[in-house]
């Protein structure tokens, strides 16, 4: 696969083709034929002029002033990360080079968390959503949550993600948007990975070609365990500290609920 070298153009015209036109304020007299919004009506509402729109979203101009994104996210109605990924689209910050290899060595420090917390689901993950350590409860209670399993492959390629999940659609697509906020941030480094997933998923590639991007710090998964039915865990996330882009993930139930029995059962 081609890397996009116009995804602000590609992310642009995604989002253009979400907006309704008629809560956007145009009124319209005939029957569309297009989804969302035309370029020209974009532009407009936005107070361009449908020429340079055109540049901009063709990929022939690629620095839009801050003005012009902010207007262009207000017509568009960016949330917070969908106007911190625009911006890092126009304006590309200095991130590691594509051919980098990534760390993957866990902190001593990190690692001795994880030992000291046995009663909880937590794990590691690289920027490309590789788990690198995790307690062996995070590993009981999913087997995706273990060192050396890929969370995006195990959603997408691993027939057991249909078990595990029971909101599996709704996890695939929360995944790959994440996914894109996280290689936006990290310039070259995700694309072979990209790349390789659109070989292997149609799911994945449908997902991605969407340009959906948010990012999930904290929520709540149901999962399905073996023996214990399907428990609700609530989640945080910790950005950890360093240019290895490392994430900490956090699991736990709800004090004094079923789940927080049924978890304080797999405890050894």
């Amino acid at each position: 696969m081609a890397r996009d070298e116009n995804q602000l153009g590609s992310f642009l015209r995604s989002r253009r083709e979400k907006i309704d036109a008629a809560s956007a304020g145009v009124v319209s007299n005939t029957r569309r034929r297009v989804k969302g919004l035309r370029r020209e009506e974009l532009a407009l509402l936005a107070g361009l002029s449908p020429s340079y729109y055109t540049r901009l979203e063709q990929g022939r101009d690629r620095r839009p002033s801050r003005e012009i994104l902010e207007a262009l996210a207000r017509v568009l109605r960016l949330d917070d990360t969908e106007r911190a990924y625009l911006w890092s689209l126009a304006v590309p910050s200095i991130a590691p080079a594509g051919d980098a290899a990534p760390a993957r060595t866990v902190r001593p420090g990190v690692l001795h968390l994880l030992e000291r917390w046995a009663d909880l689901p937590a794990f590691v993950v690289a920027p490309g959503r590789d788990v690198l350590a995790g307690t062996a409860l995070a590993a009981r209670v999913n087997p995706a949550w273990s060192p050396g399993h890929n969370l995006i492959e195990f959603v997408f390629l691993d027939p057991r993600a249909h078990q595990v999940y029971p909101d599996r659609d709704e996890i695939a697509v929360q995944s790959v948007a994440g996914l894109r906020a996280t290689a936006a941030t990290r310039r070259g480094e995700l694309d072979g990975f990209v790349a390789a997933m659109r070989e292997r998923s149609e799911h994945f590639r449908v997902l991605w070609d969407s340009h959906d991007v948010y990012e999930r710090v904290i929520g709540e998964k149901r999962l399905a365990v073996d023996g214990l039915g399907v428990l609700r865990l609530s989640f945080e996330t910790f950005a950890l500290a360093g240019p290895e882009g490392h994430v900490l993930y956090v699991y736990f139930p709800q004090p004094g609920t079923a789940d927080d029995r049924a978890l304080r059962g797999l405890i050894p």
